[in-house]
């Protein structure tokens, strides 16, 4: 009867739908066994009893042994978990291109900031009646500390200029500008772009940067904003397409062809002759790094035990954000945008040994049901561990050899949309990612734009580390409210925090704009400014876990034959939210407070569809489809001992309609009456 159930569950029953998860998360008596995710904990949070396993089926039935599925549960611990020395340098070879990434995530920053930039020749007087690249004076995005968006800085704040970069063409004396004054007005920005060649402040480090040597100020200003985008696109067709693929090949595969192609776009792209060809480019690197993030991202999390998965993500997640903090000392050093950009995509000539270091997903081999290829990497695991095969006290190798003629069966992340739980869990986390990476571009520009008059942040490096320590300090308060609130708990107080502090932003700021134009409020515009930099610095904060979370969340919950897909639609909608801030840009920031109102209005709805999500903490990974439709929600508060729950189990539902009443009582019924015992006239 277990298989039955476990066939009917499916949807394999003859005649019958899936039974519906309960939403309280209580489980009909007869299939508890069965719904509880492999290896799992059932009850409210993950807190109760795990589950017994039930028998395993006969080899060649319908359906694998028990034992090979529940890899958490029995393949794991045969192979020493995370105490394997292999296992421990396998998540270690997972950490070291997260540096790599982290510089090729921020290097728009330097490659493409918009310097200040006035007529060559012009004498000193033009020069200190320089402008910026853009024509205009207004604040940019910033980059958050995680995987999936590329950083995007404000325009270059008027007051210091770093040192002099000059256009194609030009010598550069290589000193420093002088101090700038006040912008100039409209009469000065459009009697610089009546210029046929400029000269350049650049701010970053660089010499020259793509902006001055191919002159593009004035009408050319748009395809700074192109090249900033190209990118994001090529990260979001990247994260989409390679998910897929992973999903369907294994995750090696499309990390080392991931490698080769972005070392070749990569390089590329330092050779560029004009600024198309350096877009063009730019999208199939950031195609190919999407590759890399995504398949690294789901190996690391499908090498470790449920106990250690949050650990070694966020380990991750700070070796990026060091490779945001060392980014502007690479600029320093190389001094020309060609060489920084070869500096950074050289480093990954050292992740082509993964060829011959780094294995197959051994989970993805097992839930695809490619036992003989499992078999030989369960082989390895034990001789560079150095076990002993008798120690398989479960007995996972003989049940393996039973199951070594099974056909694979893969399945693409198209699957979800036939179920019930599963899709619904992954468009909240969409959307809640979506939220994130699109609403901190708007906290970044109000803290560094130029509504915000404070000298500590009229600096690029004043920017980009606070920045970064922003981002430092979420990924450190994430540890914190993980461990305590759990994955749903964390998430949803980050969004919290996140949505207060847009709403105080967008209103209390107009109140206190209202107040202070009183001559007797005793309010001032400085006022207004600190109160904006704290809400800012709030929201940045809230906002970039919300979006790490999100993506961590996903992987969780996702089954492992579509992992990869699963987060390649949450990374990608996180380019999505990023994707929103050049293309602001590119309309001179018109539509900027609707895109505030917009996302604002979006928390609030997230608020409320993460109390539809599960909670992942401490359980099993789901291995199959219907292993991830057995997550379902769980309320946030344990019930109290005796409380019933709100909504009725799978037992106690009742079939008002009598069509089953009618099937069961038909045989004790005499010849001619109906089912209500009544005789027909």
């Amino acid at each position: 009867m277990a298989i039955d159930r476990r066939r009917e569950a499916a949807g394999g029953g003859p005649g019958r739908l899936p039974p519906a998860a309960e939403e309280n998360g209580a489980l009909p008596p007869g299939d508890a066994a069965a719904s509880a995710p492999l290896g799992g904990r059932a009850g409210p949070g993950g807190g109760g009893d795990i589950q017994p396993l039930p028998a395993p089926h006969a080899a060649g039935g319908p359906h694998p042994s028990l034992l090979l599925l529940d890899y958490d549960g029995s393949v794991l611990p045969f192979l020493g978990g995370l105490g394997g020395g292999y296992q421990k340098t396998l998540v270690l070879l997972t950490w070291i291109p997260a540096l790599f990434i982290g510089f090729s995530q921020f290097s728009d920053s330097f490659l493409l900031d918009q310097p200040n930039f006035w007529c060559r020749g012009a004498g000193k007087g033009a020069e200190s009646a320089g402008v910026t690249a853009t024509g205009r004076w207004d604040g940019g995005d910033l980059a958050n500390g995680t995987s999936p968006p590329t950083t995007l800085f404000p325009a270059a704040p008027w007051g210091t200029a770093g040192p002099l970069g000059n256009g194609s063409g030009s010598g550069a004396d290589g000193g420093e500008a002088p101090p700038l004054p006040s912008p100039p007005d409209k009469g000065d920005n459009a009697s610089n772009c009546d210029c046929h060649a400029w000269d350049y402040g650049i701010r970053t480090g660089l010499v020259q940067n793509v902006v001055s040597k191919w002159d593009l100020v004035c009408d050319n200003a748009w395809k700074v904003h192109v090249a900033k985008f190209s990118l994001l696109v090529g990260l979001i067709f990247g994260y989409l397409i390679t998910g897929c693929i992973a999903d369907w090949f294994g995750r090696r595969p499309v990390l080392l062809f991931s490698i080769i192609f972005i070392l070749i776009f990569g390089l590329t792209v330092a050779l560029s002759v004009n600024v198309t060809m350096f877009s063009t480019l730019r999208f199939f690197e950031g195609f190919c790094l999407a590759g890399v993030t995504l398949t690294l991202y789901a190996l690391r999390i499908e090498l470790c035990p449920p106990g250690k998965r949050f650990m070694i993500t966020m380990v991750a997640s700070f070796v990026t954000t060091a490779g945001q903090f060392l980014m502007p000392g690479l600029a320093a050093l190389c001094r020309d945008w060609q060489v920084l950009q070869a500096l950074i995509i050289c480093p990954f000539l050292l992740t082509l040994l993964y060829w011959s270091i780094f294995p197959e997903s051994l989970r993805w081999l097992m839930a695809t049901h490619q036992f003989e290829s499992a078999k030989k990497l369960i082989l390895h695991f034990t001789q560079k561990n150095h076990m002993n095969p008798e120690s398989d006290i479960k007995g996972v190798m003989p049940e393996l050899e039973k199951e070594l003629s099974r056909r694979p069966r893969k399945v693409c992340i198209v699957k979800v949309v036939g179920t019930r739980n599963l899709w619904k869990n992954i468009v909240v986390l969409c959307v809640n990612s979506l939220t994130g990476f699109g609403i901190h571009h708007c906290f970044a520009r109000s803290m560094m734009g130029h509504e915000v008059k404070v000298p500590l942040l009229e600096d690029f490096y004043a920017d980009y580390y606070a920045a970064a320590g922003i981002a430092l300090a979420s990924c450190l308060a994430m540890c914190l409210a993980v461990r305590v609130l759990g994955r749903r708990g964390g998430l949803l107080l980050f969004m919290i925090l996140t949505a207060l502090a847009s709403l105080l932003q967008l209103g209390l700021l107009n109140l206190i704009g209202k107040y202070s134009q009183h001559p007797d409020s005793g309010m001032s515009d400085s006022v207004k400014d600190k109160f904006s930099i704290a809400f800012s610095i709030v929201g940045m904060f809230a906002s970039h876990a919300v979006g790490s979370l999100s993506v961590f969340f996903c992987a969780e919950i996702t089954p492992t034959v579509i992992r990869c897909g699963g987060l390649g639609l949450v990374l990608a909608s996180a380019g999505f939210g990023m994707l929103t801030a050049p293309i602001i840009e590119l309309h001179n920031q018109k539509g900027y407070f609707l895109h505030h109102v917009i996302f604002a209005c979006c928390t609030l709805i997230c608020i409320i569809c993460l109390l539809l999500l599960p909670e992942s903490r401490g359980q099993s990974l789901p291995e199959s489809i219907p292993d991830g439709e057995h997550y379902t929600r769980q309320p946030l508060l344990p019930p109290r001992r005796g409380e019933q729950p709100l909504l009725p189990t799978h037992a106690e539902l009742k079939d008002y309609s009598g069509l089953h009443d009618a099937a069961a009582a038909g045989d004790g019924l005499p010849d001619g009456a109906t089912a209500n015992g009544g005789r027909p006239m």
